[in-house]
């Protein structure tokens, strides 16, 4: 493994208190491995100041204004020469040796995009963590879901899913990444802004021919909800909203003409489901996601066509090609390894 080729690329918007907590053991942990980059989404906060403390441990690249997580990256990563990139939450703590299993493998391994460690809880440091456990897969439907996390039940990490495997797609939270590809496919959407732009982004590196990878020999603890809360509407509106939008760039036209208006249905019964729970916010935002959608279509019609011309590939890895709902609530099926192995690829 050639030495400071790879760059940690953390996004930072009004994260000062994360910066404090987490930046000191991603620089003792990646200290002559690789360069540790801040791109600041332009914070209100005391973030800048915070960062001085590091000095010229840390380059720090200030970006105008707030372009979200996707605008964020796509225009911090056109000014960080690297071979590969570490796109990693500022509420991510790291362990000793976290890097070199990951880097050597991809190394070795040219045909890998993109590889995520292994993510386990921060606050319970027993359990897997929301965005990422061991690794991204999603059902045929387009429900993401995670080996050692079903929507929201989380495992206890026994070391069950320690075994590298290739899966569908790979956490943002702390996310591994060939630059030549990343730059390749230009980046993120930068329409989702933020939820879903990675499992795109990985399902585009999966039609271009190239696999995504797990490796939990690598370990890290992720706070998670940094940005938006877990119930925030607004986390709501763009993961039905982005998702949607995923399915329509990304499946092909037999596909996308069957699963797109089941999956309409289904939005609809999330909301009621909201209504009844009395988050009478979240409907809505189900309601202005599904909108949204429809505005988009014509626009985005382009963009489906550029990536359906360009599909080398129609098989992926990590796609259950079952229903996760019905497993999940009308079979009480909450852990990956009790999901029929068959019906994967």
């Amino acid at each position: 493994m050639k030495t400071l080729n790879t760059a940690i690329v953390i996004l930072n918007w009004n994260g000062e208190n994360f910066l404090r907590k987490f930046l000191p053991s991603v620089i003792a942990c990646s200290k002559g491995i690789a360069r540790i980059v801040v791109a600041d989404n332009a914070s209100s906060d005391a973030s800048l100041d915070v960062l001085k403390q590091f000095g010229e441990d840390v380059e720090v690249l200030l970006l105008d204004k707030n372009y979200g997580f996707t605008g964020g990256y796509n225009r911090a990563l056109k000014l960080v020469d690297a071979e590969y990139y570490v796109l990693l939450n500022s509420d991510v703590e790291v362990t000793e040796g976290w890097l070199e299993p990951i880097l050597n493998y991809m190394a070795a391994h040219p045909d890998v995009a993109a590889c995520q460690p292994k993510i386990r809880s921060y606050a319970d440091r027993h359990l897997f963590e929301h965005a990422g456990a061991s690794g991204g897969y999603i059902d045929w439907l387009g429900y993401p879901f995670c080996r050692g996390r079903l929507f929201l039940s989380l495992e206890d990490d026994h070391n069950q899913y320690n075994s590298p495997s290739e899966i569908f797609w790979a956490t943002g939270a702390c996310m591994f990444v060939r630059a030549s590809v990343f730059h390749q496919l230009n980046g993120f959407d930068e329409e989702f802004f933020a939820h879903m732009e990675e499992i795109d982004l990985c399902w585009r590196m999966q039609i271009a021919g190239y696999k995504i990878m797990s490796l939990p020999e690598s370990e890290v603890y992720h706070v998670g909800g940094g940005t938006l809360p877990k119930t925030n509407p607004r986390k709501t509106f763009y993961n039905f909203r982005n998702n949607l939008m995923m399915l329509h760039k990304n499946l092909p036209g037999h596909q996308a003409w069957v699963i797109i208006p089941i999956r309409l249905v289904l939005d609809g019964v999330a909301g009621v489901k909201f209504m009844m729970d009395g988050d009478f916010s979240d409907t809505l935002a189900v309601i202005k996601a599904h909108f949204a959608f429809y505005a988009s279509i014509p626009n985005r019609l382009k963009i489906r066509k550029v990536v359906q011309e360009n599909l080398h590939n129609s098989k992926f890895k990590g796609v259950y090609h079952g229903s996760i709902l019905m497993a999940y609530y009308l079979k009480g099926v909450k852990q990956f390894s009790l999901l029929n192995t068959e019906k994967f690829s």
